[in-house]
């Protein structure tokens, strides 16, 4: 803690004694340019919480429709999550958000073309279903084959034993480290300001443009992300902690 001290301050004296002038009155909620400039980077943050909630819950639907093919008898039905995972997981997010929001238009001549928050959508719904297919992938196989195998006994068809048995037991082991991977894109997210999407990011960059304040306004994002993220890991945290109790 000492250690991380001295480095602060000698960051802040270094600073100082430079020649960049500070104007913190610019995120000073109490100073008429500040208040201005905190409402409107705030307003990004509707966004940013959107477009990470709808990208989590569609990529949990695809993830788990993903991790299917993986319990097949049939090795090349078994190959389809392979190919899928793998591709998806090596392919970087802003590559695949550039990709997606430029490239994959001019396939089609012009005729497609997404806004900023689908191709957003997109981008982290592609990438985050592999990841998240791999986590329900081990939330089932830690099911004990017992429980599976008493279900098939009573006459339940496989489709009815992994409905009403197998996955509310998968979901329940997963749902921390589904919660985690939420915490993953939020910060993600942050990526799709590149392509013109009005989240915390953007709004911060456009700011910038016309108060030439870098420090003072990353320094504001920064803060709002840390708060943002802890609030979250506080939820999932408390999350946890009930699952564990039931």
């Amino acid at each position: 803690m000492k250690r991380f001290t001295l480095l602060f301050s000698a960051f802040f004296l270094t600073s100082c004694a430079g020649t960049y002038n500070f104007a913190w009155f610019s995120i000073n909620p109490f100073h008429p340019q500040g208040s201005s400039n905190i409402e409107f980077l705030i307003g990004g943050l509707w966004t940013t919480i959107w477009i990470s909630l709808v990208s989590l819950i569609l990529a949990a639907i695809v993830g788990l429709v993903v991790t299917l093919p993986n319990f097949s008898s049939k090795k090349s039905i078994r190959s389809i999550n392979l190919i899928y995972v793998e591709i998806f997981r090596a392919i970087p997010v802003l590559v695949l958000l550039l990709w997606i929001y430029y490239g994959l238009p001019s396939i089609f001549g012009g005729g497609l073309s997404f806004n900023p928050f689908v191709a957003g959508v997109i981008t982290l719904v592609l990438h985050e279903s592999a990841f998240i297919s791999e986590i329900y992938r081990s939330g089932i196989q830690a099911i004990k084959k017992g429980q599976i195998e008493a279900a098939r006994s009573l006459g339940l068809k496989p489709s009815l034993v992994f409905l009403k048995v197998t996955l509310p037991q998968a979901i329940r082991i997963i749902t921390p480290a589904l919660m985690n991977q939420g915490i993953y894109i939020l910060k993600m997210s942050s990526l799709i300001s590149v392509i013109g999407l009005g989240d915390l990011t953007r709004r911060a960059n456009e700011l910038i443009v016309t108060t030439y304040r870098p420090l003072e306004i990353y320094s504001f994002l920064v803060l709002e992300y840390l708060v943002l993220i802890l609030v979250v890991s506080y939820l999932v945290r408390k999350l946890e902690k009930k699952l564990q109790k039931d």
